[in-house]
């Protein structure tokens, strides 16, 4: 049986960024972002998997093992709301730094997300993908996802650069839970 999923970008999306978060100690979640999630999955059933670039990696700004620990600390704060993300994917690699075959992963670029639908039999006609970048929204285009936009984080600027490019995401929330709510309503028909 083929699943459905909502994709998560990170940081900006479900937690504060705070520019290459290094530290687990300090991951804060948007104010009823845990709720939500378990709305999502527990109610509605969708899998819950983030893809994130963290090219803080390949600046050495971050380690994988801090990318990590930050990934384990957003899901110990989700068990306050009996819900957990179901995997995390991310790309450590940028341009800049790395051979540009190795930076395939790097959003907006699909190859986490065919990961993920590998991973999890998953079907994309009836996922989403929710994040505050453009590149999360060309992302979910390029792999024919609906897309939201969430004004938290970067959403402001990217929702103007992908205007300007005459790019336009599928949905436009305030946070996160506006997301939610919008999932909710177009994949039960509501």
């Amino acid at each position: 049986m083929l699943n459905k999923a909502v994709f998560l970008d990170r940081d900006g999306t479900l937690n504060f960024d705070t520019g290459y978060i290094g530290d687990a100690d300090k991951v804060e979640l948007f104010p009823d972002v845990g709720k939500s999630l378990a709305e999502l999955k527990n109610i509605y059933h969708f899998k819950l998997i983030v893809i994130s670039n963290q090219s803080g990696i390949a600046r050495g700004l971050i380690t994988k093992e801090q990318v990590e620990q930050v990934n384990d600390a957003i899901n110990e704060k989700l068990k306050e709301f009996n819900v957990q993300i179901d995997a995390f994917f991310y790309c450590p690699y940028h341009p800049d730094f790395n051979n540009p075959e190795l930076c395939k992963c790097r959003k907006p670029e699909i190859g986490m997300i065919t990961e993920a639908v590998n991973k999890f039999n998953i079907d994309l006609s009836k996922s989403y993908f929710v994040g505050d970048s453009e590149v999360d929204i060309l992302a979910a285009k390029y792999a024919g996802l609906k897309s939201i936009l969430v004004k938290t984080g970067k959403g402001d600027l990217s929702f103007s650069i992908l205007q300007n490019d005459n790019n336009f995401p599928s949905f436009v929330a305030e946070n996160f839970t506006e997301a939610s709510k919008l999932i909710i309503n177009d994949s039960t028909g509501v």
